[in-house]
């Protein structure tokens, strides 16, 4: 058993005592009701080859603090580059004159939920090696070692290789007498292999279904977590029959989806659509608001009653797993939805009393010290079937005639979380109860409620798996976040099949 990762020294190193103590006294001085400090670091670097040959190499590293106050209700905000005590008091000062600045235009008075003080912390993520203590060359040399296998197959003319990586460090402080430092590791390693036809002009690719997780380099070298050898070894064979697939016939369809495609569609419509902000009209210009709004909370049927729904920032290996979030909240898993019913909801210390709760979830993050925390989205997960360990060819043996949907593509969804569509990596014709062959040009298309309410079944605790997304977008100015999605398989009756094909008019 390795032993649990330890703070990286270098940032325990930084002033980040005499920085809270300077910026929570000017903060006290001021008369703010509310004052926090937070520290952040974060590095990431993103590999990417062509052809097993380096493509771009890039290096980040962003350094700086926030400071967050309360004056008269009303929120200030202030940061800066400089990691002194003198600097962290004159930025404190800039942010309480942010606060009275805004007091006149602020309509409702900031109301803070509260939450026990948590002195002196200490939480690092669950990974075991960490991939900035490999060398990039070590990288680099892995990612064309595995370019090289799928490049040695008749019919891969072209492959794309990378891995992004980031840990991320914070230090957070407030008035109460928090006092928190966290370090999370999150990587996402990807292959896509192409084939050409030049006599048609058409070519046809086929992705890698690892997802993106908050795990080390282990998850990259070797197959103790991830099969790649088995992977990369049964990608030509997928990508040769891909090609030559017969188009779907569209029209209602059952279809039996694989978590490596449902993470996607759980994300969309009901990630973003249980988000307090979107569910009030807070958040409406970058990506829309939300159908889910809160007069339909504990009426709203989201789903057949089979479906349960939690958000949980606590999950092992989850991308926006985290200790305590950028509130000072200790992190924790709630429902969103319970047997079909609209139930919860994620939000923060500031949105906790509006929906008349006692404490905030921990959904509070900012992902750069010059940005201001907002809310973000929880690992939000459709559970399994609690009572029968059901496979995905259990599933599979309940459709006479549909299709199977695996790995995630391309999407789009409306400005309300409700009218949506949905590809894929690959797609099986489903006959009799069994497999029988690719298909291809498939989408499926549906509203929230009506997909959700075609679930049939779900698979057992051995078909549940997490997918995830290292860039979920949100807010002006933008910012992104990292977000797991577990889910099993699931059996959907009836769904709106297209053939991509015939819409784009080919």
């Amino acid at each position: 058993m390795t032993a649990p990762r330890q703070v990286d020294p270098e940032f325990l190193a930084l002033p980040l005592r005499s920085l809270a103590d300077a910026a929570l006294a000017a903060a006290r001085a001021a008369g703010a009701s509310h004052a926090d400090l937070r520290v952040h670091r974060l590095t990431s670097q993103s590999l990417r080859l062509r052809d097993g040959e380096v493509q771009s190499a890039v290096d980040t590293d962003e350094l700086g603090f926030a400071v967050r106050v309360v004056v008269d209700g009303t929120w200030g905000f202030a940061s800066h580059a400089e990691l002194t005590p003198a600097t962290a008091a004159a930025t404190t000062e800039q942010a309480v004159a942010v606060a009275r600045a805004l007091r006149g235009l602020n309509r409702e008075t900031v109301e803070l939920a509260d939450e026990p003080v948590y002195p002196n912390v200490h939480w690092v993520s669950d990974y075991e090696v960490d991939p900035f203590e490999i060398p990039a060359s070590e990288k680099i040399s892995l990612l064309g070692e595995y370019s090289r296998r799928l490049l040695a197959s008749d019919g891969v003319d072209h492959v794309t290789a990378g891995c992004l990586q980031v840990k991320e460090q914070t230090f957070y402080a407030d008035l109460a007498g928090s006092s928190i430092v966290q370090q999370r590791v999150r990587l996402h390693p990807q292959l896509e292999a192409t084939t050409v036809d030049q006599s048609a002009g058409v070519f046809e690719t086929m992705r890698t279904l690892a997802p993106p997780v908050g795990r080390g380099w282990e998850y990259v070298a070797g197959d103790g977590v991830w099969n790649w050898t088995d992977e990369l070894a049964r990608i030509p064979d997928l990508l040769a029959e891909k090609v030559k697939a017969p188009s779907v016939v569209a029209g209602p369809t059952d279809l039996v989806i694989d978590p490596t495609n449902l993470w996607l569609t759980i994300h969309e419509s009901i990630g973003h659509a249980t988000e307090y902000d979107r569910a009030i009209g807070y958040e409406a210009a970058y990506a829309g608001t939300s159908f889910a709004t809160p007069d339909k909370l504990g009426t709203l049927r989201y789903g057949t009653p089979i479906m349960h729904v939690t958000a949980d920032r606590t999950e092992r290996h989850g991308l926006a797993t985290v200790g305590y979030d950028d509130d000072g909240v200790e992190t924790q898993s709630w429902d969103l939805v319970a047997d079909g019913i609209l139930v919860g909801y994620q939000l923060d210390r500031a949105f906790a009393p509006r929906l008349g709760l006692e404490r905030s979830n921990g959904c509070s993050y900012a992902d750069s010290p010059h940005h201001v925390p907002i809310q973000r989205m929880a690992n939000v997960s459709l559970q399994p079937d609690p009572d029968t360990d059901r496979s995905t060819e259990d599933l599979i043996s309940g459709v006479e005639d549909g299709i199977y949907v695996v790995g995630d593509k391309s999407w789009s969804i409306d400005m309300q979380r409700y009218n949506f569509q949905f590809t894929g990596q690959r797609f099986y014709r489903i006959r009799g109860g069994k497999l029988d062959g690719q298909l291809r040009d498939v989408a499926y298309q549906a509203t929230t409620t009506d997909f959700w309410g075609s679930m049939d079944a779900v698979g057992g605790r051995s078909t549940w798996q997490l997918g995830g997304a290292f860039n979920c977008g949100k807010a002006q100015p933008g910012q992104v976040a990292a977000v797991s999605h577990g889910c099993p398989s699931a059996l959907f009756r009836g769904v709106n099949v297209l053939n991509t094909r015939t819409e784009g008019g080919r």
